[in-house]
């Protein structure tokens, strides 16, 4: 059953807008045939708020305008997705400032690919992907692991709120 949109022609079917609530299934993978980064299909359904960060925002670009029921796949430049690969992001940290700014597990031990959660000045969270630890320091990639890449991104609407 489609949900109506209340315009003045009730039978046209809801589209997707900023601040949506929807179900829906979805995949991402790479474009060069790299494997499935997310799949709910086969699973259950995710359901997200368009626009509180629940989904990456290039993501949320593509399911705009489409209906309930919709079903489609859409392959994303590096530039569409999560931008290109930034040098800059591949960052030395001093291991004193390593070691003062992040939680240990349970053995106190990080390995290369590691994701490690640091503080950010404003208060918030921000990730990334430890490369090298040595005694002197730990070398991180702080650009999305999808950064350069080519991807695939399939979505079929089940609801919209």
């Amino acid at each position: 059953m489609l949900a109506m949109n209340p315009s003045s022609n009730p039978s046209a079917p809801v589209a997707v807008a900023a601040g949506s609530h929807l179900t829906l299934h979805y995949r991402i993978s790479l474009a060069d045939g790299g494997g499935d980064v997310i799949n709910t299909f086969g699973d259950r359904p995710a359901t997200v708020q368009l626009g509180l960060g629940q989904m990456a925002e290039p993501l949320e670009r593509c399911l705009l305008g489409l209906a309930e029921g919709a079903h489609q796949v859409i392959e994303l430049s590096p530039e569409q997705a999560f931008g290109e690969r930034n040098p800059e992001l591949v960052q030395k940290l001093s291991r004193a400032v390593f070691d003062a700014n992040v939680d240990a597990d349970a053995d106190g031990a990080y390995q290369p690919g590691d994701v490690v959660d640091f503080p950010a000045p404003d208060g918030g969270r921000y990730a990334g992907v430890l490369k090298e630890l040595t005694e002197r320091y730990a070398l991180f990639d702080f650009n999305h692991p999808l950064a350069g890449r080519r991807i695939r991104f399939e979505v079929q609407i089940l609801g919209i709120l």
